[in-house]
């Protein structure tokens, strides 16, 4: 005897699929939310990383530019004279001195806008060479070695 589905068990059987249509698409929202949650939170992340790493590099450029113009305007790197505070961005900074026959090198680091800059000036004492490095950093120099966010960039001046 061949039965056929009563209304009700139709009913039923349509039921089941609808929560599995309705649970497949809730599945498929869910995972396309995460999904842009998830690039946008890179992204995020990225921009600013993005923005430190400037910060750390104007740092670096302020600082050789500052080197720059000090020894152009002062002669202030002299291989002849102990060096004298330098100033930069409205702050006196003292300079350290190296004599490494004939290259001299001259080192002091300042915070331009509460961020880090090292500066190395290395100057020949035969050939009137000179060379401007400067170590930006995003953060003050205090915690250069202690924020694990800490980021550098550097710039590097020859000047024949």
């Amino acid at each position: 005897m061949n039965k056929t589905p009563s209304n009700r068990e139709r009913v039923t059987a349509q039921r089941g699929f609808t929560i599995l249509l309705a649970a497949l698409v809730a599945s498929i929202v869910l995972a396309l939310g995460t999904s842009i949650f998830s690039l946008a939170q890179k992204g995020l992340s990225l921009s600013s990383i993005g923005r430190e790493s400037q910060f750390a590099f104007y740092a670096a450029d302020s600082a050789a530019e500052c080197a720059l113009y000090q020894e152009i305007r002062n002669a202030h790197f002299s291989t002849s004279t102990p060096p004298a505070d330098v100033t930069c961005d409205g702050q006196s900074v003292p300079v350290s001195m190296q004599d490494l026959s004939p290259q001299f090198i001259f080192t002091y680091e300042y915070e331009p806008n509460a961020r880090c800059a090292v500066v190395t000036v290395t100057k020949q004492e035969v050939n009137p060479r000179m060379r401007i490095h400067a170590d930006g950093y995003n953060t003050t120099c205090e915690n250069v070695e202690t924020s694990p966010h800490a980021l550098e960039r550097s710039v590097e001046l020859k000047i024949n």
